[in-house]
């Protein structure tokens, strides 16, 4: 028997692996990028050639706006409204600047705690409040005497009367659902300065007479009725009207996303194979070009489906966490064929953990190839485009977001995706790349331009979920066996 030296160095039999991985063609991938999403919202969004670089969206004249929300002013925890943003108000509009500064500085900061009552069905108010932090439900006495729920109210919402006429009854109750701070303003202290301007009250009386009778002669929408018969006998005079239009209807201009690229001679010259380093430097930056617009769709302050969005269709959860009982309200605010929700993944998976708590499992459908949970079959489309502004800076931690239901197309009047095709250098629609030239240091730069817009073509073709959390688990307990 020989015996083997465990320290002698055993001479090598076949040629080394790394030796051999120097003489061999390797295969190459493409660059990869974590930053490239599906960009869903491009793919669902129908979109419309803009041939003078110009999109008009006529509408029918609304008589009767929808109250915005107001927004307070807050430093070091002192809470004020501007008189500016006062007269904001329908009822306030008609107040001039110093009226309106007299009125803003008597308004008083509120706090309160979960389920205080701030204003009891029933009763005559005595404050007009605005909401600085915090939501309340809005409920009132059904027939039976139960408990049915109005609205819930968030920031920048604003509720109760300053007493313009005597005794006025509150037709709903209101109550905190979390801890809120108000600023108020008391009935003492409008009495007071309508004694030093009498005019205030007789200008707010007019206001508010003026406002009633548009209510009555308005539909949901805040256009003028158009009179009709139906179903009559004999011989009655028909009513006539016109269709009225807005004077200066809302235009959009093609916005646009830029880049130059800058790429050595020597690298496409020398290194160009066997993948054209050039194509693929244009491809990732088009693909950065392209995320850019889906977040520009969803956020621009101009034209972004956020910024968007009518008063009436914002919907406060009643809990943080998005229920389907939210999404369901989300679906009677854009119930003329609902194309798809939009959220944050996280807010989806959110959703999730709240139909399985309820035992309702969300179906799920096919479509471009990649599965979606629907509810109700609308399916949930995953962006994160839509934002979730955390609490500490953890983006996969607790956070609030919000969740978009849209209706698309022209003919629907829905949303709209807006481009230009056939525009010079063009390699995809409406996105061109033009040489720009070789500088003195050999780099060769490229112009990549993308020319979009998006359209909302009447107000409920979207609504928004606003302030959902999306950090919220559900503890359950399991019996280990």
């Amino acid at each position: 028997m020989v015996a083997i030296n465990k320290n002698q160095t055993r001479s090598r039999q076949s040629i080394d692996t790394k030796a051999a991985r120097n003489l061999a063609i390797t295969t190459n991938t493409v660059p990869q990028m974590a930053g490239i999403t599906p960009r869903w919202l491009l793919h669902f969004l129908p979109w419309v050639q803009v041939q003078s670089g110009t999109y008009r969206v006529n509408r029918t004249k609304v008589v009767l706006k929808p109250s915005p929300k107001v927004r307070v002013n807050n430093n070091n925890g002192h809470s004020s409204i501007s008189p500016e943003e006062l007269r904001t108000i329908p009822m306030l509009s008609v107040l001039d600047l110093s009226d309106a500064a007299a009125i803003a500085n008597r308004f008083q900061s509120e706090s309160y705690h979960i389920g205080e009552t701030i204003i009891q069905q029933g009763q005559p108010g005595e404050k007009f409040y605005i909401v600085v932090e915090g939501k309340l439900e809005v409920s009132t006495s059904g027939d039976e005497g139960e408990n049915l729920r109005v609205a819930v109210l968030g920031s920048g919402d604003y509720f109760g009367a300053v007493g313009l006429a005597p005794e006025v009854i509150s037709h709903s109750t209101i109550r905190t659902l979390t801890p809120c701070r108000l600023l108020a303003l008391s009935k003492p202290c409008f009495d007071e300065i309508v004694s030093q301007s009498p005019d205030i009250r007789l200008s707010l009386q007019k206001a508010i007479e003026e406002q009633s009778r548009l209510k009555s002669v308005v539909n949901l929408y805040g256009e003028e009725k158009i009179p009709v018969v139906a179903d009559y006998q004999g011989e009655i005079e028909l009513p006539a009207s016109y269709i009225d239009y807005e004077i200066e209807p809302r235009e959009y201009d093609l916005s646009l996303v830029q880049n130059i690229l800058r790429v050595h001679t020597h690298v496409t010259d020398i290194y160009n194979e066997p993948i054209d380093q050039l194509r693929e430097q244009i491809r990732l930056t088009v693909e950065n070009l392209k995320e850019r617009q889906e977040w520009e769709i969803i956020n621009n302050p101009n034209f972004g489906l956020l910024n968007s969005i009518s008063p009436l269709m914002r919907v406060q959860p009643r809990y943080d966490v998005p229920t389907p009982d939210d999404l369901d309200e989300l679906l009677t605010r854009v119930w003329k064929k609902p194309a798809f929700f939009l959220a944050h993944p996280r807010a989806i998976a959110a959703f999730g953990r709240e139909c399985t708590r309820r035992g309702v499992p969300p179906v799920t459908v096919n479509l471009f190839g990649s599965p979606f949970i629907t509810w109700r079959g609308v399916p949930l489309v995953p962006c994160d485009k839509l934002e979730i502004k955390s609490y500490n800076g953890n983006l996969q931690g607790p956070g609030k977001t919000n969740i978009l239901l849209v209706r698309v197309g022209e003919k629907e009047q829905g949303v709209v995706g807006l481009h230009k095709v056939g525009i010079p250098g063009e390699q995809l629609p409406s996105l061109s790349v033009r040489f720009m030239g070789i500088d003195s240091q050999s780099l060769a730069s490229y112009l990549l331009t993308l020319y979009f817009s998006c359209a909302v073509l009447t107000d409920d073709a979207v609504a928004v979920l606003e302030n959902v959390e999306v950090g919220y688990y559900h503890d359950y307990q399991y019996v280990r066996v």
